[in-house]
């Protein structure tokens, strides 16, 4: 039960718990039938060992920890409702005191979810600007266009340079001796590319097919491999091709042959259509930023740093859930792209913020506004989750709680009404 409830400091509270002396035995009582069986006590058969013997023999507290363990859940999740505090994350729990005359005492120390004041969000003002579609940018996309439809060709009467493709081997020594991860035969690498390390394949271009040679660079003093960080290496390299790559002429019979129109000036007035969509569409999703910025903007709150880290260790999670789609695991993506834990938290750092303020911000406007949803939004929300993973809708409510889905809608509803309260401006 609880016994004091302490505020502590902002969104930090001590809570009190105790465990009557009666529940503490009948749960110490249960650990002993529990693992009888497991204890030798000379000159008893296993299992048939009475308490009392086992307890002189192992001491009073043999199965306390077991019972403890199997009582403060209970008791914190009770004690929390009763304080009638909404957690954020899991309470720091102490034991400080225990025994068969005083039960279980100890203190939970809980963050809860902080204060919020919202500002008035309706009439938020923010600019709309749609960038103009140029010449340049129709011709890049074609530009795209033929490079999808292009050729791959050997070249073997010039030096390799940017924008070629070379087939290598390499094998990386460090002071005169090959690391692991170093070598490769028959490598495929785009000049130009920097995937990589600084310096390694500005030292390609203007060597010949055939020819073998040393290049000399040094590692990135941040490198993975802490070992080869800011380290000096000599790669051995030796050429086996040079590739360029042999675009299309852009006329109507390219035209004719890559696409669903006759001509280029029908292709191109196609491109522009879309990209005008596309600017258009961008347009929109920033002016949607805007508001939502806006939203974050009329927010007063104290908000404890745990919910940050929480919302960083669930994007992450949800990085490393999509790379196992492609086979690879977050470990190996790190080490490939160069990253420390450390940096990839700080990457998703300023996004996490934005993400825990501005869902604050907005079911603090549900709250305000009274926003509502019915049985049937929910339901049908239900559903298209359902459809989106392809799982019975019965099994959808066993992840995810009607109470929390409901929220979610009323969410959802809240951008709408505060989108179409606001004022904007066309640039």
């Amino acid at each position: 039960m609880l016994k004091s409830k302490n505020n502590v400091e902002t969104n930090k509270y001590e809570l009190e718990i105790e465990i009557s002396p009666e529940a503490f035995e009948d749960a110490v009582q249960k650990a002993y039938l529990k693992n009888k069986s497991k204890i030798s006590i000379p000159g008893f058969r296993p299992g048939k060992a009475p308490r009392k013997m086992i307890e002189t023999q192992y001491g009073e507290s043999v199965f306390y920890e077991e019972a403890v363990n199997s009582l403060y859940g209970d008791a914190v999740e009770e004690a929390v409702k009763e304080a009638e505090l909404k957690l954020v994350c899991p309470p720091e729990v102490e034991v400080t005191e225990v025994g068969k005359d005083v039960g279980v005492k100890f203190k939970a120390v809980c963050t809860t979810r902080p204060e919020v004041k919202l500002g008035d969000c309706k009439g938020i003002k923010v600019t709309k600007t749609v960038n103009p579609v140029t010449d340049e940018m129709v011709d890049h996309e074609i530009g795209h266009m033929r490079e999808r439809n292009s050729r791959s060709v050997n070249v073997d009467d010039r030096a390799a340079q940017n924008g070629d493709d070379v087939v290598i081997d390499f094998e990386g020594f460090k002071d005169g001796v090959a690391f692991e991860g170093g070598k490769a035969e028959k490598y495929t690498l785009k000049l130009g590319s920097g995937s990589f390390i600084p310096g390694f394949e500005e030292q390609l271009v203007g060597h010949n097919v055939g020819d073998e040679f040393e290049i000399n660079v040094t590692f990135p003093e941040d490198y993975q491999a802490k070992e080869l960080a800011g380290a000096p290496v000599v790669f051995k390299i030796k050429l086996h091709e040079i590739r360029m790559t042999e675009l299309p002429e852009l006329d109507d019979d390219f035209v004719k042959d890559a696409t669903d129109f006759e001509t280029v000036d029908e292709l191109k007035a196609d491109v522009r259509k879309h990209l005008e969509e596309h600017a258009e569409e961008h347009a929109n999703a920033e002016v949607e930023s805007s508001i939502m910025e806006g939203v974050i903007s009329k927010l007063e709150a104290e908000i404890p740093e745990v919910m940050f880290e929480n919302k960083v260790n669930e994007m992450i999670d949800d990085l490393a859930h999509r790379l196992s789609h492609q086979g690879v695991d977050l470990k190996t993506y790190m080490q490939f792209t160069g990253m420390t834990e450390e940096g990839l938290r700080e990457t998703y750092r300023e996004q996490a913020e934005k993400q825990v303020k501005l869902r604050l911000a907005l079911e603090q406007y549900v709250a305000d506004n009274k926003v509502e949803a019915t049985d049937e939004e929910v339901e049908a929300e239900f559903t298209k989750i359902a459809e989106q993973y392809k799982m019975p809708v019965e099994q959808v409510k066993i992840y995810i709680r009607p109470e929390d889905l409901k929220l979610d809608v009323c969410v959802e509803k809240a951008v709408e009404e505060i989108k179409a309260a606001a004022v904007i401006e066309t640039a």
